[in-house]
């Protein structure tokens, strides 16, 4: 295909969008990519929809490779199905919810796991049909409270989701790894640098969850990986390795102490190895020897709110993202002020284990972190200001209703997985995720198939999902340099960006035959005809639109070579004019 920039619908921009946080928000808005239309809602221009429409033929094609079958739902959907697996009200705020003319509910698709659930229930009974694997590339919708960084945040985005149905978890296995190892083809096609990490599962409940990652500053998602050996995981899905119980006999029984002038753990500490009645006998206090205890209200669907306090270690902060990770899909709230007046038992900032034991308010939950654990000796609140309680026991002088994992996971943290390696941070872009979903959505919506013995058995299924449209941002964040854009050969909007430099009839002319030439081998060409642009703008504009290669027809011409430039790796070239086709053509298909 040849696109001529002299009639393509393309404006370019020079200065950044002023509602653009991403560099790939900035350089797709400005390279002529996309446009807002609402906000999280934006429109392909002709160079962004043919990036879009590579990324989901690559998609598209590794699907049907390992056997997946496409259909399509509507986005459209009926209210029915999501009241019976309670997701009409887990979901919450996050789906637009609509009526018909008869007051009907529907919503617009957030998921589709219901529908897929119904669709073979619909037409399948025995295991002979199984083991089933369905997809469908489908535009979805959510209630985004702060739409942002364009593409990878909206309300409106495309993702492919696939499901697969087994008789039994042996074919759930199997259809994990198949759809785990198309995964890898995929985004290896797409040209993303990524990591798989194992992930919480949850709205979608299961067992098995990974996520790919494209590693971004810019990424909303914090993962981690070991300096030993292979473990990888979200932060969400960190599990802290609980330590051993220690034996507390020769510890002093409990005391309650002023502790004036300690607005801080750290002046805590301070004061307490500073005094000689305070301190311990085995070593100095630390501040992961107090203990914090943090209120928050959960939100749980359907109405109800709970209290909950969680003790974590005092050199650690809640991770916010973390504990909601783990409520899902109930909501974390703020303990406000009148919250604090409503239970004058807790007392801001003193808050301790006695408050939260025997004598805590009714209907207040005690969570502690996974170290807490029995004969760990630690210094907290005495629910009395200006005053802490000492050598306070695990397991002799409190317990917790059980445990959380909602401390901040920090970098040099202990692996979970081996003995001798440490955990690195970094951030990424969630790009796919695949879940083990397990009989959840089978048993709300009776999915059930005779198995070979002809009895009825519940379906196991698989839940996987790619961001298609996120995508396109992702590989833009993952893939741009200081200059502008830089796509991958397999997504780019054309393989060639030919441009004509200089205002002589005869560089136009060799120019266009050139395209011509190269479109008949082939390859898809965006060809700069444009009159009265200087070759400085035409070179701003080739660097920002990002095609892997460029070729310039200019002032070499009088000697009879054009320029051949790599665009990611800036390497460049003189090729004589009679031998351009086949370098070119060679260049764009090695």
């Amino acid at each position: 295909m040849l696109l001529r920039m002299s009639s393509l619908f393309l404006r370019t921009l020079r200065e950044d969008p002023a509602d653009a946080e991403v560099p790939s928000h900035r350089l797709l808005v400005r390279g002529g990519y996309i446009r807002r239309a609402a906000p999280g809602g934006y429109t392909y221009l002709p160079l962004g929809w043919r990036v879009y429409r590579n990324i989901e033929r690559v998609i598209r094609e590794e699907m049907d490779a390992m056997g997946a079958q496409e259909v399509h739902f509507p986005a459209l959907l009926p209210r029915e199905p999501y009241e019976r697996t309670n997701r009409w009200t887990e979901y919450g705020d996050d789906i637009f919810t609509l009526k018909d003319r008869k007051g009907v509910d529907y919503l617009l698709g957030p998921t589709h796991e219901e529908m897929f659930t119904l669709l073979v229930k619909d037409l399948y009974s025995s295991y002979k049909d199984l083991p089933l694997w369905l997809y469908q590339i489908q535009t979805k919708f959510r209630d985004e409270t702060r739409p942002r960084a364009g593409l990878l945040r909206g309300r409106e985005f495309v993702m492919k989701d696939s499901y697969s149905f087994d008789v039994d978890d042996a074919g759930l296995d199997a259809s994990y790894s198949a759809h785990r190892a198309a995964y890898i083809k995929t985004f290896d096609r797409l040209g993303l640098d990524y990591v798989i990490v194992a992930a919480m599962s949850g709205a979608m409940g299961g067992s098995r969850s990974e996520e790919f990652l494209t590693p971004a500053e810019s990424g909303e998602d914090t993962y981690v990986r070991c300096t030993n050996c292979d473990y990888a995981a979200n932060t969400e899905a960190v599990r802290v390795p609980a330590p051993a119980s220690l034996a507390y006999d020769e510890v002093p029984a409990a005391h309650v102490e002023d502790t004036p002038d300690t607005p801080t753990i750290e002046t805590l500490v301070a004061l307490a190895n500073s005094r000689a009645d305070l301190r311990r006998n085995d070593r100095d206090w630390t501040a992961a020897d107090t203990l914090k205890n943090v209120v928050i209200k959960v939100a749980h669907p359907g109405g109800k709110t709970e209290v909950v306090a969680i003790g974590v270690p005092g050199d650690r902060e809640v991770d916010v993202k973390r504990l909601a990770a783990q409520v899902h899909p109930s909501l974390v709230e703020q303990f406000t002020e009148t919250d604090f007046a409503d239970n004058p038992g807790l007392v801001r900032g003193y808050i301790g284990p006695a408050a939260l034991g025997e004598r805590k308010p009714a209907g207040v939950r005690y969570l502690l972190d996974p170290r807490v654990v029995e004969g760990t000796r630690w210094i907290t609140g005495a629910n009395e200001a200006g005053r802490h309680v000492f050598d306070l026991v695990a397991g002799r002088d409190f317990v917790g209703d059980g445990t959380i994992e909602a401390a901040e996971v920090r970098e040099g943290d202990p692996c979970p997985n081996c003995d001798s390696g440490t955990l690195v941070m970094a951030r990424g872009i969630e790009m796919g995720h695949i879940f083990q979903l397990g009989r959840k959505f089978a048993e709300a919506l009776d999915l059930r198939v005779l198995d070979e013995n002809g009895k009825q058995v519940v379906v196991t299924m698989g839940s996987y999902g790619i961001g298609v449209s996120r995508a396109v941002a992702a590989i833009a964040e993952s893939t741009h340099d200081d200059l502008g854009l830089c796509w991958p050969r397999e997504v780019a909007p054309a393989d060639v960006h030919l441009m004509a430099t200089g205002k002589d009839d005869s560089v136009f002319a060799a120019a266009a035959t050139l395209a011509d030439e190269l479109v008949a081998r082939g390859l898809d060409v965006l060809y700069d005809d444009r009159r009265g642009v200087s070759p400085g703008v035409k070179f701003k504009d080739a660097e920002l639109l990002g095609m892997p290669t460029i070729v310039v027809v200019g002032k070499g011409l009088v000697d009879g070579v054009v320029e051949l430039r790599d665009r990611r790796s800036g390497d460049r070239e003189d090729v004589a004019v009679d031998a351009a086709v086949d370098r070119i053509t060679a260049a764009c298909r090695p």
